[in-house]
């Protein structure tokens, strides 16, 4: 794939199937001892380093969250393929929260503040699980779902700009991530669309509610880390710093406008389609050779990312 010439190439990329057609579970584990670069682990995009470092304190506590409510009620389904992807996600997640953990015992020590907000967010989602409705832990984890698969686009399409010079480590958890979300990006909300097909109002409520939790979440941390990191000595760069948060935040945003629709499917989002993105297609074929996925130094990186 990395040596075809670019016509060629897009050839390939628009006649793969469907990015969503395969959830593979890749049981990785990152070594977080070796890093290279501190936590601000992106020469090409600083604070989009701040900006997945402050999103992911709270991130594997909602996935631990989406794998109990989906083992909670995937006895209720009746479609067999659905509950095979249910199967799968339970077990991608499983293998997010794990290592997400994990980096976020690094952050910890470098920004004080973040051990209370990653307590927060263990307890928001356990008193959640233990305390609310049915249709709220399911519409909820839809609702959430929606924003990790478009992220996960998003920052596989802007690929060269926030992570073409970073850390090998750092660099290649978010890819893993970002490649899997995207396969399973529409799994939760057909359990949702399985157990509550009728109620499209209340899965457009938890889409908002779901967002302004997740930047009311990131925004505390990535504040910290501003201050931490220095940004507030400059007023150049303090700006800098919050026109990446508010920009990345509106592109979320931006995107998520078609899953407002009552004909909406993950799988026919305009940002995700059969034209798979190149960088996602070339990484799975690196990993299904067996390169070292916990791993993609810079002569690697340049290959995924390859015309």
């Amino acid at each position: 794939l990395i040596n075809l010439n670019v016509h060629a190439k897009a050839f390939f990329i628009m006649s793969l199937p469907h990015p969503m057609d395969n959830i593979v579970v890749r049981q990785l584990r990152f070594d977080f001892d070796q890093t290279e670069t501190g936590c601000v682990w992106s020469q090409s995009s600083p604070e989009f380093s701040m900006f997945l470092n402050a999103l992911g304190i709270h991130v594997p506590y909602f996935e631990r969250f989406l794998v109990k409510v989906m083992r909670q009620y995937r006895s209720e389904l009746t479609d067999p393929s659905l509950a095979i992807d249910v199967q799968a996600i339970i077990g991608q997640e499983a293998h997010h929260a794990f290592n997400f953990v994990r980096w976020n015992q690094v952050l910890c020590a470098r920004y004080p503040e973040l051990r209370r907000l990653e307590q927060d967010a263990e307890s928001f989602f356990q008193t959640a699980f233990d305390a609310r409705s049915k249709r709220f832990k399911v519409g909820f984890t839809a609702g959430y779902e929606t924003f990790t698969f478009l992220g996960g686009m998003i920052i596989l399409d802007r690929y060269e700009e926030l992570m073409g010079d970073a850390d090998p480590d750092l660099r290649a958890l978010w890819v893993w991530h970002q490649v899997e979300e995207v396969e399973h990006g529409a799994v939760a909300f057909d359990f949702y669309r399985a157990l509550y097909p009728d109620d499209q109002w209340y899965r457009r409520l938890m889409i908002v509610h779901a967002f302004l939790h997740i930047s009311w979440q990131t925004f505390k941390a990535y504040r910290h880390m501003m201050n931490r990191e220095g940004y507030y000595h400059s007023v150049r760069k303090a700006v800098t710093g919050w026109r990446f948060f508010f920009g990345f935040a509106w592109d979320l945003a931006r995107s998520a406008l078609p899953v407002f629709s009552r004909q909406y499917h993950p799988r026919t989002h305009p940002i995700c389609n059969e034209q798979q993105n190149p960088v996602a297609v070339a990484w799975r074929d690196y990993v299904l050779a067996g390169g070292q996925a916990e791993h993609l130094d810079s002569q690697t990186s340049q290959h995924l990312s390859a015309p």
